[in-house]
């Protein structure tokens, strides 16, 4: 199963690119994330995708946003789509699917950033764990990717950009991390590259530190032990 995360920045400004990739690389599971825009202000050819279940998950005015698109015939029946009642501000969509081996939820996450508030990042991380132990708990597994605006850990930030107090940073933000493996998650991109200390995924727009990868990493794919 292949798995893509992406968080687009606007989808719109990104429309020519995404649908370019979308049909060289036929991901079975697409998520992404900060779309900002509402499915009205979305091209025909971005609400139908041809060969994916679609599904485009935005709040009024464009703001935030989520999607999770599943390739047809990845699965033996269609996604059931779905939102935990934890999702605000169109942060996160869900995808049930039925395997051989049970259950599978497929999940596409814009974790607050916490700048603006961050008790309110910190109420969602928590929300997230119980919802995550509660999915475990009833046997499921789990597929959860997208933006989760915390850098795991120090390998997870550029030394140039590394900062205790910074959000994102933090040892609270990065306990309640650990907490989500701990419920039986694990850290794939970690688990497959596990000394990679430039294995970034977000860069400060000034100085090029894009070019330089001068960045955190702050998207994840989180799967189930299981899987």
């Amino acid at each position: 199963m292949l798995v893509a995360t992406w968080n687009v920045n606007g989808i719109r400004a990104r429309e020519a690119g995404f649908l370019a990739w979308l049909a060289a690389s036929r991901p079975d599971v697409v998520c992404l994330q900060e779309t900002k825009a509402t499915r009205e202000q979305l091209s025909p050819a971005l609400q139908t995708l041809p060969g994916y279940h679609v599904y485009w998950h935005s709040a009024p005015r464009g703001y935030s946003g989520v999607a999770l698109h599943v390739r047809e015939h990845a699965f033996t029946a269609p996604p059931r789509f779905s939102h935990p009642a934890l999702d605000r501000e169109s942060r996160l969509v869900t995808a049930e699917v039925d395997t051989a081996d049970g259950p599978l939820v497929l999940a596409s996450l814009y974790m607050p950033n916490g700048g603006k508030d961050y008790p309110a990042k910190i109420a969602f991380m928590l929300e997230l764990l119980a919802w995550i132990e509660a999915l475990h708990a009833e046997g499921k597994r789990l597929v959860l990717a997208g933006d989760m605006n915390v850098a795991r850990h120090e390998i997870d930030v550029h030394e140039k950009l590394r900062d205790p107090r910074a959000i994102g940073q933090s040892h609270e933000e990065r306990a309640i991390f650990q907490g989500l493996l701990d419920a039986g998650l694990v850290d794939a991109q970690r688990a497959l590259h596990p000394d990679d200390h430039r294995l970034y995924t977000w860069w400060p727009y000034w100085r090029q530190h894009r070019e330089r990868n001068i960045g955190w990493r702050l998207d994840y794919v989180l799967v189930s032990r299981a899987l």
